[in-house]
């Protein structure tokens, strides 16, 4: 009941309590959504960079991830010309991801109605990653896929959690809203998998979702200003550029004028040689892009501190200067 709240409260969104089914994470409601989907060789779209268990979800459900690399000049989000090239007969159902993960790229109305007016007409279910909703910048305006119309929302999963907006990662509290039969079917999968998530972090999520919201207005300003001050940091950084993301709280940035040359003894030849470099030289953790499908990336992320921010950016600079 309290998510159906949030649903029509912050989406505009009219769902009851049997269209929801409540997870152990986000992440178990892609894959239960998934279980429930797909049959052996359907095809599911997966715009690069993406999230990295989408594609390994799809296959574990013995699908074909379909993967569409999107470019940096379009804002690292999918057009319309991209999709209609890749739909097939056999494409069953998209991945939507806005906020994107690793991208922070943040999908306008606009650009939401060019992509569902070629996916409803085909039937193709839109699973909608939506957990990075609250965590926008710059005037970035969020649109949730269902709420483009009764048509679009038959065919969508909309998929959120607390993790991200509440800062409750650990725990796990992730949930579906789907159309009533589809609903149905993952709530018996995951009965016979997990049954219910723990009853004590259900409450917890309650309180999140009907609570004061205020304590979340003051988590993305700090966030606005960590996010400030790392793209100002990369951008300094030799060998390195990035956008500034309108959403979530990562950085992709562009590290490909590095490759070929060499750190410390190590020859850079992609983005895991370098942040294996980066992790054993600096000491500093990020995720190399090919894991997201874009080898020319790395992710940084800006949920830590800004003293943090400020050391990590420095080693990595540091490091970095001995490119040759």
């Amino acid at each position: 009941e309290a998510i159906c709240m949030k649903l029509k409260r912050d989406n505009g969104l009219d769902y009851e309590p049997a269209d929801v089914v409540v997870s152990n994470g986000a992440k178990h409601s892609i894959y239960n959504t998934l279980q429930a989907l797909i049959d052996n060789g359907d095809e599911v779209i997966v715009p690069t960079p993406y999230w990295v268990s989408y594609t390994e979800m799809v296959k574990l459900n013995s699908g074909i991830p379909v993967i569409i690399p999107t470019r940096a000049e379009d804002g690292f989000k999918l057009t319309p010309e991209q999709l209609k090239t890749h739909v097939t007969d056999r494409t069953r159902a998209i991945f939507i991801n806005t906020p994107n993960n690793p991208t922070g790229a943040v999908y306008s109305r606009k650009e939401l109605e060019r992509l569902v007016d070629i996916l409803v007409p085909r039937g193709i279910v839109i699973i909608a990653d939506e957990v990075y909703e609250k965590l926008l910048y710059d005037g970035a305006v969020f649109t949730s896929v269902a709420a483009l119309g009764s048509e679009v929302q038959n065919l969508t999963v909309t998929i959120n959690g607390v993790s991200k907006t509440y800062a409750m990662t650990g725990w796990r509290i992730g949930y579906a809203a789907a159309p009533r039969e589809l609903a149905q079917a993952m709530a018996n999968i995951q009965s016979h998998a997990t049954s219910n998530p723990n009853s004590i972090a259900q409450k917890a999520a309650v309180v999140a979702l009907t609570g004061d919201q205020e304590p979340v207005a003051k988590m993305l300003a700090e966030f606005a200003r960590r996010r400030e001050r790392m793209v100002e940091g990369i951008n300094t950084i030799p060998g390195l550029s990035c956008r500034k993301p309108e959403g979530a709280f990562y950085i992709f940035a562009d590290v490909s004028k590095l490759f070929g040359k060499t750190i410390r003894g190590h020859k850079i030849n992609g983005s895991i040689d370098l942040t294996e470099v980066l992790l054993n030289e600096a000491h500093v953790a990020l995720v190399p892009g090919a894991a997201f499908g874009d080898d020319r990336f790395v992710r940084f992320s800006y949920a830590t501190s800004l003293d943090v921010i400020e050391k990590g950016l420095a080693r990595v600079k540091a490091v970095l200067s001995e490119a040759e």
